[in-house]
């Protein structure tokens, strides 16, 4: 008897340990934004800001749900064997969104974190278009992602422009 899965049973399990790969990349740009939250300075704390900002208690639940649709994205993609040049698309999302809140609360850096979240505004419409090419279901998942972070971009560029 042999001990090599059936290709249908492999196959499944390597999409589900697949999935499971994505959900972990976000969980760690996920685990660095709650820590670098966690770390805000004090003086980010006395910002000023808009007035339809939303409350703080709304970033962690959104950004988690935010994440999770990125990471579905990214394994929808891979299912359809992707080019390269969709996941070097999407690993530079996954890089700027990292980089963001660190720069933003724990760093000071409202200009450098408004430079990178118009970069990434940027970067998440070019993926939606090499998604868009081999899964529609990709592309889509990642609207309400870009949605907050255009979002995202007027609330920061209200803080420089606050403060």
């Amino acid at each position: 008897m042999s001990t090599v899965p059936s290709r249908p049973t492999h196959h499944r399990r390597l999409r589900w340990q697949a999935l499971a790969g994505f959900l972990a990349l976000s969980a760690i740009v996920g685990a660095v934004a709650a820590l670098a939250v966690a770390t805000r300075s004090e003086a980010h704390n006395l910002l000023a800001r808009p007035s339809w900002a939303p409350p703080s208690g709304l970033y962690g639940p959104v950004w988690t749900a935010m994440l999770l649709l990125l990471a579905v994205a990214g394994w929808c993609y891979w299912r359809t064997d992707g080019e390269t040049r969709g996941f070097a698309f999407y690993g530079v999302c996954l890089l700027l969104t990292l980089l963001w809140t660190p720069l933003f609360f724990a760093g000071g850096a409202h200009v450098l974190a408004l430079a990178d979240v118009v970069v990434l505004d940027l970067v998440v419409l070019v993926t939606m278009g090499a998604f868009g090419r081999r899964s529609k279901l990709a592309a889509w998942l990642l609207v309400p992602y870009l949605l907050w972070l255009l979002f995202s971009t007027a609330v920061n560029a209200a803080v420089v422009w606050l403060n």
